[in-house]
C-alpha cells in the first residue's frame, strides 16, 4: 500500500516537473479543483480569482520560478503555482451552439452527441483540422476551430 503511494507521488511529481520544463506559450490544465490565481508571483501577491474546475484549459504565458502566468479561457490572466497545474491536454468547447462530436475523424461521419459550451473533454489527438477529445465516457471528434485548448494549425498525437 505504501509503495502505491509513494508510485502515485511520483508520477504527480513528474507531471508538475514536465509542465515546469517547457517554454511559453504553451497548454496547461488546472490539476486542482481548487485553484487561486493571484496578481504577482508569489504567495505575498494578492489572489484575483479562485478556479474549481479540474481540467480546465489554461495558456501558460510566462514563468518565474515555480509560478506561471496563465491565461484562461476568458481571457483572464493571472499567475499561479506550478503544482496546481498539469501537461494533461484538455479543451473547452467555445461559446456558441451545441457543437458535434462525431463518430469518425471524417467530418461527414454520423453525430454521436452534441456538447453544450463550457464542456470540457481530454484531447486525445489533433490533425490540424479535428481532434479526438473525450467527454467524460464518451468520446469522438469534434472540430479543431471549435474548442479552446489547442492552437489553430496545431497538430498533437
Amino acid at each position: 500500500m505504501r509503495r502505491g503511494l509513494v508510485a502515485v507521488g511520483l508520477i504527480c511529481l513528474a507531471t508538475v516537473a514536465t509542465a515546469q520544463d517547457k517554454n511559453p506559450p504553451y497548454w496547461a490544465s488546472i490539476a486542482s479543483g481548487k485553484a487561486m490565481i493571484r496578481t504577482g508571483p508569489g504567495r505575498n501577491y494578492p489572489g484575483t480569482w479562485l478556479y474549481q474546475r479540474r481540467d480546465l484549459p489554461v495558456r501558460v504565458v510566462k514563468l518565474y520560478s515555480n509560478w506561471r502566468l496563465i491565461e484562461d479561457p476568458e481571457g483572464v490572466r493571472g499567475w499561479m503555482l506550478v503544482t496546481l497545474l498539469s501537461d494533461r491536454r484538455t479543451a473547452i468547447v467555445k461559446p456558441g451552439q451545441p457543437r458535434p462530436i462525431r463518430e469518425k475523424r471524417d467530418p461527414a461521419s454520423r453525430v454521436a452527441f452534441l456538447a453544450e459550451s463550457g464542456v470540457v473533454g481530454r484531447i486525445e489527438h489533433c490533425d490540424r483540422s479535428l481532434c479526438r477529445i473525450a467527454i467524460g465516457q464518451r468520446g469522438g471528434w469534434i472540430a479543431q476551430d471549435a474548442i479552446y485548448g489547442i492552437g489553430g494549425n496545431e497538430q498533437l498525437d
